[in-house]
């Protein structure tokens, strides 16, 4: 089953109305604002900074550049009609915030015209990842950085065990919501080759235990794909979904994936 995002404005508006909700879910989970808030202590923003997120979604991210120290102006683009109108909803008090909709691969900006460009859990729902690492460096000023930060699919996993059926689902859910899950392990080098400089990668840990709650959303799409994909019937896909919801009543909840952040600059 071919990855949802990747043709995000093509899906029924009610299914892109469910992902708002788990997109926001993501936004205000105190580790994401963690790891975000890591890899863009690390950015030197010029004064007056002109920032650009690809792939904004609602605009969780969108917002917190919005109102980072020494940002001017925060602009994000998505191709949803549907999220970019809860983003403007979310974010109309924050008076140096905009959204455009597009896409990342062909922006709709001059050359040369941000200081940073933040992809923020974009880059593996795209088809052409070099695309778009192509149009952050033409829009990009000499000297402006690149912040890509991204999960390592491939190490997702909710197992408590040896064949622990609640696996089924991680591995369904990348299948339909993840177009490559090995994408982070080729980021040095594919930015390197569309001209950057590339700073170190950095790993981030995301662990849920105990209770769950964003990895909860991964069960219940992968039981979902798998039941839309004919390998399992209904009364299968809920009972994988109450099993879950078991363990996370039953403070037995386990669910990990690693994050990677990788910083790169604009050579004059």
């Amino acid at each position: 089953m071919p990855d949802l995002y990747a043709t995000i404005s093509e899906v029924d508006p009610s299914v892109q109305e469910r992902l708002a909700v788990v997109l926001e879910m993501r936004a205000a989970d105190a580790r994401q604002l963690e790891m975000l808030e890591s890899y863009l202590s690390e950015i030197n923003f010029p004064p007056d900074a002109r920032v650009l997120e690809i792939g904004c979604g609602t605009g969780g991210v969108t917002r917190t550049l919005a109102q980072w120290p020494g940002v001017s102006e925060a602009v994000g683009i998505d191709p949803s009609a549907v999220f970019l109108s809860k983003a403007r909803e979310l974010g109309h008090a924050i008076p140096n915030l905009s959204f455009e909709k597009g896409d990342g691969r062909s922006l709709p900006f001059d050359d040369k015209s941000f200081d940073v460009v933040v992809i923020h859990t974009t880059m593996c729902h795209v088809p052409d990842p070099e695309g778009l690492t192509a149009e952050a460096y033409r829009v990009l000023r000499q000297n402006g950085w690149l912040a890509v930060f991204d999960g390592d699919y491939a190490t997702a996993t909710i197992a408590t065990g040896d064949c622990d059926p609640l696996e089924a689902c991680i591995h369904a859910f990348r299948d339909g919501f993840v177009h490559d899950k090995w994408l982070v392990r080729r980021l040095p080098a594919m930015i390197q080759s569309c001209g950057f400089d590339v700073k170190p990668m950095r790993s981030h840990g995301y662990v849920e235990a105990g209770t769950g709650s964003y990895l909860l959303t991964w069960i219940d799409r992968g039981a979902d794909v798998l039941l839309q994909a004919g390998r399992i019937g209904a009364e299968k896909a809920e009972a994988l979904k109450a099993e879950a919801r078991q363990r996370s009543d039953n403070d037995n909840w386990f669910g990990h994936i690693a994050f990677a952040s990788i910083l790169a600059t604009k050579p004059e």
